[in-house]
């Protein structure tokens, strides 16, 4: 049976932070770390061994592949910081991302170099989104 790797664990996120070797890229993610703390109200959580998570929910898909994630979140990652925000492709979330500032997306991620590319007021916004997005679609 398949095993999720990215679960809630123990690990502290600020020892998790202060490993980053890039001292703007540590920035920043005390930044995001500041920024979704506010945004969300919830208490950070390592996800995984390079996820910080916000709150979390239990999904099941149709396939009947279950598991549980953080509601939002991201990742200081070496080459670009991935922001865990739901899908990017539909409606109000969709047309905030234009007014974000420079980054790429994925299926259910964002993708920036640095804060300062981005307008944080537009973040908070996605945030919002993201959250009542999830906890519309899987209700607890």
């Amino acid at each position: 049976m398949y095993e999720l790797k990215t679960k809630e664990t123990d690990h502290s996120v600020i020892e998790f932070i202060e490993k980053i070797q890039n001292p703007k890229k540590r920035e920043d993610a005390y930044t995001l770390l500041n920024i979704f703390s506010k945004a969300t109200g919830l208490n950070a959580k390592m996800w995984g061994q390079s996820i910080i998570g916000f709150g979390s929910y239990h999904y099941k898909y149709k396939s009947g592949h279950e598991g549980d994630a953080p509601l939002v979140g991201f990742s200081p990652r070496k080459s670009k910081i991935s922001l865990y925000l739901a899908p990017c492709e539909e409606g109000s979330q969709k047309l905030l991302l234009k007014d974000l500032g420079k980054h790429t997306t994925g299926k259910a991620c964002v993708y920036i170099n640095k804060v300062a590319d981005i307008k944080v007021e537009v973040l908070v916004q996605i945030i919002d989104y993201a959250i009542k997005f999830i906890r519309k679609t899987y209700p607890q």
